[in-house]
């Protein structure tokens, strides 16, 4: 996939101003860091690209202001964890009501600046020409490393790459690889393991999915669905009754295109969903009236575990159960840590992401030992909706 454009390199970025768009779209309270992680993730990249560049100016929005200048909102509190992870003061540029005059606020002699939220203006969001020329007035050259905000049309994603050379960042060049190994080019055979509550907010990743991988295993409020469409009673357990055509109209696709749907064949079930409360464990079929299932069963994680092992691609999205409570967390424990030794003794190549997936990676203690895992959650889900995002089609066409 990195065929497609340019990836930054030393030798592009030597003696260049660079216009750095990244994500630090991090969770903070009373001004401090809460997960730092995404941050982390770029810190070589721009530790590399100081080592060569003239100047590197970072651009990176927090949160929704709309348009508007919300003080809870600055990225002015990035600055100091930023000076620290770098060992070198970084210059915080002000919000500047015209974006026009920005080049003015930046000091030629500034090694690194951090410029205030983007999304302060409201031409980000509309990927506005002018402000996404005033961007480009910066630099010589872009480099987007902010994989996580390219499926959107935004004017430090999209609409700049007309005004300058631009390039991919080191970490969303590696994302856009390990997702190709993945879903295009993968070793096969390959299994998706999709989870979370609803089908209809997957609808298109399940259609897309069925074309690419050998084996689907679902799990989740979604999988109940798929039960409830095999006759199979859920009693009081979350599920989409309007999508149960749905259901069975994905069903009849897998099997046209050869792949195989696994469903569980039992459940950890419960009266209420609370920590602490009673609990059983249930074939699939045997549930009491009001009860509903919170988590695939030991047996069903067995099976899910003997999928896995004929595969040497897995695709991981979304948890097993109700992770948030234990005892609902255990398959997801379980089977991350089933995913996480099959990569490590080099049994598996893994790529795990979107929404409550890392939460869930974290859970089972296996994020260094996956392949790879992505932070991007809008953007992760598309890409394997097979929807092509802006920020990278734009890097393509200005290749």
């Amino acid at each position: 996939m990195t065929d497609h454009y340019n990836v930054i390199s030393k030798q592009s970025a030597q003696n260049k101003r660079i216009v750095m768009r990244v994500d630090f779209n991090v969770p903070m309270q009373d001004g401090k860091i809460l997960d730092d992680t995404r941050i982390k993730r770029v810190i070589p990249g721009i530790k590399t690209l100081l080592e060569c560049s003239k100047q590197l100016i970072l651009v990176t929005h927090l949160g929704r202001p709309k348009g508007n200048v919300d003080n809870t909102l600055s990225s002015q509190p990035l600055q100091e964890y930023l000076g620290n992870a770098l060992s070198m003061p970084v210059r915080f540029i002000p919000h500047i009501e015209d974006p026009s005059q920005l080049s003015e606020a930046v000091d030629s002699h500034d090694k690194i600046c951090l410029l205030e939220n983007c999304r302060f203006y409201a031409g980000e969001e509309q990927n506005d020409q002018n402000l996404a020329r005033a961007y480009a007035s910066l630099a010589d050259i872009y480099v987007n490393d902010a994989f996580s905000c390219s499926h959107r049309s935004h004017a430090s994603i999209q609409a700049i790459t007309g005004f300058l050379p631009s390039f991919a960042g080191p970490v969303l060049a590696a994302e856009l690889t390990a997702l190709s190994d993945a879903l295009e080019s993968p070793k096969r055979p390959v299994a998706a393991f999709v989870g979370g509550a609803k089908i209809s907010t997957k609808l298109s990743v399940l259609e897309n999915l069925i074309s690419k991988v050998d084996k689907l295993l679902l799990a989740g409020a979604m999988a109940n669905t798929f039960l409830a469409a095999r006759q199979i009673p859920v009693a009081a357990s979350l599920y989409e009754p309007d999508l149960i055509p749905t259901a069975k109209m994905i069903s009849e696709l897998a099997q046209q295109q050869g792949c195989e749907i696994i469903l569980p064949v039992d459940g950890v079930v419960s009266t209420k969903l609370e920590k602490g409360g009673r609990f059983h464990t249930r074939l699939n079929g045997a549930l009491e009236v009001n009860e509903m299932i919170l988590d695939i069963g030991p047996a069903s994680v067995a099976l899910f575990k003997e999928h896995i092992k004929d595969c040497k691609t897995l695709l991981w999205n979304g948890p097993a159960g109700a992770f948030e409570i234990a005892p609902y967390d255990e398959a997801s424990k379980s089977l991350g840590a089933f995913i996480g030794m099959r990569t490590r003794n080099g049994q598996l190549i893994s790529v795990a992401g979107g929404g409550d997936t890392v939460a869930a990676v974290n859970l089972a203690g296996v994020a260094d030992e996956l392949t790879y895992v992505s932070l991007a959650g809008g953007a992760f889900l598309e890409w394997i909706e097979g929807k092509s995002l802006p920020g990278i089609e734009a890097l393509q066409s200005s290749d």
